[in-house]
């Protein structure tokens, strides 16, 4: 008989105790997800997963001392890297952007209903990146607002340098991945299979050094601002 397989496991990074105390009361009430550890801070966050080696890490961004931006960046030039889910009420919304360009898989409000979080640490867990619709619209109007034009250009053209390096089919893959398409779908655009998609995919990570499909998606917009 096969044996169950291992409950997800989850570290929740939050200075305000009352919002770990709910986190915990909702996901550890999962029989598929359980939390190993808590942290109020950054550093306490690193010291956490490299103390429990959790699955995933519900870090928020804000918090005294080291904040989540910092942490985040830390724990992913880790060896084996936990998966990273942003948890954040948008007041910040610059280091929400810099934590996905540092690797962060997605990102959640803490006003989201528990169903649609356990749901977004089930899909991190597994590799995937968690958008929100809201939160992707204060995302994008954070990055598109009131910026020096020479910070713009600047970033636009590091973008475009770092493309530059990809084939034809590899920047048509890309730009798939940045519109939100999965792989079966992009194979339909671009008439080609899924094998070969992910071929492509698997080449724009080790090309541009990147680790998700999120950071792709940010180049990509990037080179076309």
């Amino acid at each position: 008989m096969d044996s169950e397989p291992e409950p997800v496991r989850v570290v929740i990074v939050d200075d305000d105790q009352l919002v770990r105390m709910a986190l915990r009361l909702v996901i550890d009430g999962e029989p598929d997800l359980t939390i190993v550890a808590e942290a109020a801070d950054g550093d306490a966050a690193i010291g956490a997963v490299d103390e429990h080696r959790p699955d995933v890490v519900l870090m928020d961004v804000r918090m005294p001392g080291r904040d989540g931006l910092s942490a985040t960046r830390e724990l992913l030039t880790r060896p084996v890297p936990p998966r990273v889910l942003v948890l954040t009420t948008f007041d910040s919304d610059d280091l929400v952007l810099g934590a996905l360009r540092a690797g962060a898989l997605g990102f959640v409000l803490k006003d989201t209903p528990p169903a649609r979080i356990v749901d977004a640490v089930r899909t991190v867990a597994a590799g995937n990146p968690v958008l929100s619709p809201a939160a992707t619209a204060r995302v994008i109007a954070a990055a598109t607002g009131p910026d020096s034009a020479r910070t713009r250009n600047s970033a636009r053209e590091a973008a475009r340098k770092r493309l530059s390096t990809l084939t034809e089919r590899e920047l048509d893959t890309a730009r798939a991945v940045a519109d939100g398409l999965g792989n079966p779908e992009i194979a339909e655009r671009l008439h080609i299979s899924v094998a070969t998609v992910k071929a492509h995919i698997g080449n724009l990570f080790a090309k541009l050094t990147l680790e998700n499909r999120v950071q792709i998606a940010l180049l990509i917009r990037d080179a076309d601002d």
